[in-house]
């Protein structure tokens, strides 16, 4: 992808994060961007071709984003903290009417989104988990799979909204707690340890 598209993609995510993707016109964006539509339309036939290259292009950012995490030097509990900072940002970008647009009005490319979305999440926990096993911060009997679905699930549900407001759900304090709660299941005496440092650290961060 060369830096000009790039460039295009990055400004239309935003204005569909801000306004959902329905209400956003190729008159708008070509405008927005301060380009002609005749430029635009160099780079994408519809707006069909350029939802789907914004879709394509979150998919591997988020992607790339996982796996320059995972090849760093932290321990499996403090890259489960970065998950949560990571986490955190996206909510702050985090728009419903976007989701609801792509699931109403582009389903296959939600379909395939959600896919990738729900089998990076369980490869990446499954990841950490076996991480943290091998790194003796999280219990010996732990069995990946099952744990890694259930931490899947929890995920998931948290953006069901008969179960949780918009406010809880854009709150970073929700998935704060979901990632405390899943790091003291799985985490022995000394990984527990580790986690008690790491909120020390925070706390003290925050005052």
């Amino acid at each position: 992808m060369n830096e000009e598209l790039k460039n295009i993609l990055t400004k239309v995510r935003c204005l569909y994060m801000k306004y959902g993707i329905k209400s956003v016109t190729m008159d708008d964006v070509a405008r927005e961007l301060g380009i002609s539509k005749k430029t635009l339309y160099q780079y994408v036939n519809d707006k069909n071709e350029l939802v789907q290259k914004v879709v394509e292009m979150e998919i591997g950012e988020k992607g790339e984003h996982f796996l320059k995490m995972r090849s760093t030097e932290l321990n499996a509990i403090e890259e489960l903290f970065e998950v949560n900072k990571m986490v955190r940002q996206m909510l702050k970008d985090y728009n419903p009417a976007t989701e609801y647009d792509l699931r109403k009005y582009y389903p296959e490319l939600y379909t395939n989104l959600i896919k990738v979305r729900r089998d990076r999440i369980y490869n990446n926990i499954l990841s950490n988990l076996m991480k943290g096993k091998k790194e003796g911060l999280y219990r010996a009997e732990l069995n990946e799979e099952l744990i890694a679905k259930l931490q899947l699930s929890r995920v998931e549900s948290a953006f069901d909204d008969k179960i949780f407001s918009q406010e809880e759900l854009l709150s970073p304090k929700l998935f704060y707690e979901m990632f405390v709660y899943h790091i003291r299941g799985i985490a022995n005496e000394r990984g527990l340890k580790v986690l008690e440092q790491k909120l020390k650290e925070l706390d003290s961060n925050n005052n």
